[in-house]
């Protein structure tokens, strides 16, 4: 099972998902809190730093992106010119590529924003005080949805899956809803359904899929799910009641109660250390539109997508979960594919311990007796060795449109089996300078064909003090000239 996994996860493809829901803005503003107000029994937060995140359908769009998905959003955000939340979540969402172009601006209404107030015990353990919302929930006007409903058939054709995120914040009325249903089930598009929390789920009537949490399906169906036989239960009612071909129920720890016509049973996931459940409903709705948008089953889609809200949990806020985590997640390991800022950790705390670090780069694409020496070099030269890896789209850009032979997550997992490689990050720049500039290596290593060329990031090393080493090659072997030989021997064999 874990070996199909694992093909399915690399194999998702890049569909584009018509996300339609409340957009919104997550604020988190961090301080110390160590002691507390001389005015009020309560903590003084004496704020440090204030981060920004996609939320609402916007962590649902961030998800999309991060497990390569294209999200098309349709939405409404504040329309004010004093509204600096709104060019900040613009921005945000801009940034995973997703296309924003469906995002109406309504003057008079404020972006949803959810501000949460985070103390810093110690400077290290975080502790939500307090959460402030602004948010407008009142109906849009008539001419407003019709704005909305003509998007969503403006893009309906150009996309694979759509999905409704509801957080009822006044945009997803009965009407709409039923209407975007409709339509998409006259293209031959699946809908996928994230629900709020509301004992009436009529609007929602001829969706492909929905996906409420315990509690929201509790309401829903009027009694509370307590086991997997309840879970059983209202499973069926939904899919019966509302005419739908799946329901997923998630069950927290149980893992989730998936029913369609032909299969009705509940999909196991592993115990977690539960962090925070922000954002996990996002994270699964973004799992399971991708995985069916790839042509794969229901059972298959909420295997992944109980490992992606899995991973989801044990983190802080909605932070979008990435490929090789669910990767690494399959095959039971922690692995040594880093994303930058988890990278930079591990490295902060070896060099707490006086560890130094050394830095290489390449694509790696065919590895070879050549790439097996040079490695070795490299650990000799520092205590953690650190491989920057061209991304697929960069291999393209340097080796040219056929290249790489083998994508970047199955490079990443035959370079982590080798005991002189500590860690690995992709990059997608052409060059690693960016990179090197972030990890500043205590040594950085290039190959001795470098010498006349010019090693990418030299003068930034050596101006801290960092060296710069070259490794002998060993003569005759490459990746391009495995690959030419290989099309040799096909050649003559034809």
């Amino acid at each position: 099972m874990h070996e199909n996994l694992l093909k399915i996860v690399t194999n998702l493809g890049s569909p584009k998902v018509l996300l339609v829901g409340d957009f919104m803005l997550d604020v988190y503003v961090y301080g110390d809190a160590l002691r507390i107000s001389p005015e009020a029994p309560v903590p003084v937060l004496r704020v440090t730093d204030t981060e920004y995140r996609c939320g609402g359908a916007g962590s649902v769009a961030a998800n999309l992106a991060a497990l390569g998905a294209v999200p098309v959003c349709v939405g409404v955000i504040g329309g004010n010119e004093n509204d600096q939340n709104a060019k900040i979540l613009n921005e945000k969402l801009a940034a995973t590529r997703a296309d924003i172009s469906g995002l109406l601006s309504v003057p008079g209404r404020g972006t949803t924003t959810k501000q949460r107030l985070i103390g810093l015990a110690q400077h290290r353990h975080r502790q939500q005080l307090m959460r402030v919302d602004q948010e407008s929930t009142e109906p849009l006007t008539d001419e407003q949805y019709q704005k909305i409903l003509q998007i969503y058939k403006d893009k309906l054709p150009k996309i694979d899956i759509v999905c409704l995120q509801d957080y009822n914040k006044g945009l997803l009325t009965p009407s709409l809803c039923r209407q975007m249903i409709q339509l998409a089930a006259q293209a031959d598009k699946k809908v996928l359904v994230d629900p709020s929390r509301t004992s009436d789920y009529s609007k929602y009537t001829g969706a492909t899929l929905i996906t409420p949490n315990r509690k929201e399906a509790s309401i829903a169906v009027g009694f509370e799910i307590t086991s997997e036989q309840t879970a059983a239960k209202a499973a069926k009612k939904l899919f019966t009641d509302y005419k739908l071909k799946a329901v997923v129920i998630t069950l927290d720890s149980q893992g989730a109660y998936l029913t369609t016509e032909h299969l009705s049973r509940i999909i196991p996931t592993r115990p977690r250390s539960i962090y925070d459940v922000t954002g996990a409903g996002d994270t699964v709705l973004a799992t399971l539109a991708i995985t069916l948008a790839a042509g794969r089953d229901y059972e298959t889609a909420v295997q992944l997508s109980n490992l992606a809200g899995g991973i989801e949990v044990e983190k802080f806020g909605a932070e979008p979960v990435q490929i090789q985590q669910i990767l690494n997640e399959i095959r039971g390991e922690t692995g040594k594919l880093l994303s930058l800022d988890s990278l930079l950790d591990e490295l902060n705390w070896h060099r707490s311990r006086g560890k130094t670090v050394a830095f290489t780069n390449g694509c790696f694409d065919v590895v070879h007796r050549g790439h097996i020496e040079y490695l070795k070099f490299t650990k000799q030269q520092a205590d953690v060795v650190v491989l920057g890896l061209n991304s697929d789209s960069s291999v393209k850009i340097i080796k040219g449109p056929d290249r790489p032979i083998n994508n970047q997550h199955d490079r990443a997992a035959v370079l982590a089996a080798l005991e002189t490689i500590d860690y690995i990050t992709i990059f997608d720049e052409p060059t690693p300078i960016d990179l090197i500039e972030k990890v500043r290596p205590d040594t950085l290593v290039k190959g001795e064909d470098w010498a006349q060329k010019g090693v990418v990031g030299r003068e930034f090393v050596e101006s801290y003090g960092g060296r710069v080493v070259l490794a002998p090659i060993v003569e005759g072997k490459s990746s391009t000239a495995t690959i030419e030989k290989i099309k040799s021997l096909q050649a003559k064999s034809s």
